[in-house]
Order: structure tokens, then C-alpha cells, then sequence
């Protein structure tokens, strides 16, 4: 009996394809600000439910952003979403860090 591959596994493959690694790198700055505004929400002790209500939203939109939306997000809704958690919202550009998300053990 053969052995699947892992994920990281599969992952470090496919990173060997430049339009695989491109899409993969593209992704970045979302999956950041998905886990931030996850983090920030579950430690303001907040349900999407009470997050949704608080920005004017309701829990449905919401999750669709915490699912993977942000990528099409309004900075006015990051500000709402900043302004609920009582969070400062920053922007920044950075040096893009070339080995960042080729090692799948960065894998999101």
C-alpha cells in the first residue's frame, strides 16, 4: 500500500509552477487580513452575529468576508469592521520577503 502525499507535500510541488506560485503569492495579503480580523474579533469576545450588527451588516456577509471575501472588501468596510473591534486599521506596503510562501510549512 502506497502512501498519499501529504499536503505540504503537494504544496511544495506545485510551488515548482510559476503560475501556481504567482496565484499562491497573490493570496497573501488576504489570508493576512482574514486572520486578523478573525483574531480581533473572537478576542473582543464577538459572534460574527454581534460583529455583523455592530458594522451594519448582517451575520451571512460577514461570514463570507471570514471565509475567504476580503479580496473584493472596501477599505470603508475594514474601517467599520477596525472601529467595532476598538482596533487601529493599518495599511502598509512592505518588501515583498521572496521566500515567504514558498516553504508549505507557511502554508495557510
Amino acid at each position: 500500500m502506497t502512501k498519499g502525499r501529504s499536503l505540504q507535500e503537494h504544496i511544495s510541488e506545485k510551488m515548482k509552477e510559476p503560475e501556481f506560485r504567482k496565484a499562491w503569492n497573490d493570496l497573501d495579503a488576504e489570508f493576512n487580513i482574514l486572520e486578523m480580523v478573525i483574531k480581533a474579533r473572537e478576542e473582543a469576545g464577538l459572534t460574527q452575529e454581534e460583529l455583523a450588527r455592530r458594522i451594519g451588516t448582517k451575520q451571512p456577509a460577514l461570514s463570507r468576508l471570514e471565509r475567504g471575501g476580503f479580496q473584493k472588501a472596501k477599505i470603508e468596510t475594514l474601517v467599520k469592521i477596525a472601529n467595532a473591534l476598538n482596533v487601529k486599521l493599518t495599511i502598509q506596503f512592505q518588501p515583498r520577503d521572496a521566500g515567504a510562501k514558498t516553504n508549505p510549512s507557511n502554508a495557510k
